[in-house]
């Protein structure tokens, strides 16, 4: 079974609904570590009560990107890591690890990319007024959103919508596409045992 580590700095609905689908074994992975960059986030309190190992750390702590993604390999090495996915990560990866692991770090990501990259995805398609946005899967690189697309689904913007009620719908989504995409993409790679 492939062990992933998820990259969060919020809530965490998409780390949970990951860890669910692992726990009903729709997803064959292992949660094997989480990766926060708030030490207040909800999502660490998540994954203490799953049992799951966190590494949090403050990146002012650091002179460089590269400083802390050091830190941040040496345990994703230590805890036999082999895939990184980002579930509401609000930092862009530097070099160090997307050499280390790279083709092997997805992100999802609240809107049809390539329309409305970077922060507040689901503000700028309400203000935009589109009528149809929805939840992007992605390869990871050096770009804010800019990797190969794996996997898209749309979501219709209702009349009656407000910015909270198209977004729990786009999370919805979410927390159904991200954890059936990771077991095709891990089953179409073959890296459950390599």
């Amino acid at each position: 079974m492939i062990k992933i580590a998820i990259f969060a700095s919020g809530s965490g609905s998409n780390f949970q609904s990951i860890v669910e689908a692992t726990r009903r074994g729709s997803l064959h992975a292992e949660v094997g570590l989480l990766v926060c960059d708030k030490r207040n986030a909800l999502v660490i309190e998540r994954a203490e009560r799953e049992g799951i190992p966190v590494l949090v750390f403050d990146p002012k702590e650091y002179e460089t990107k590269s400083a802390y993604e050091e830190v941040i390999l040496k345990t994703l090495n230590e805890c036999n890591v082999e895939f990184i996915v980002l579930a509401g990560y609000m930092r862009l990866l530097g070099s160090v690890l997307l050499n280390a692991f790279q083709g092997r770090i997805v992100n999802i990501h609240p809107s049809l990319l390539p329309a409305f990259p970077g922060k507040d995805a689901i503000g700028q398609a309400f203000q935009a007024g589109v009528k149809v946005t929805g939840v992007t899967v992605h390869y990871v690189d050096e770009g804010m959103d800019t990797g190969p697309i794996i996997a898209q689904s749309a979501v219709r913007v209702l009349n009656d919508d407000d910015r909270d009620r198209l977004q729990a719908r786009i999370q919805e989504t979410e927390h159904t596409l991200y954890p059936t995409v990771l077991q095709d993409l891990f089953e179409s790679l073959k890296i459950t045992n390599y």
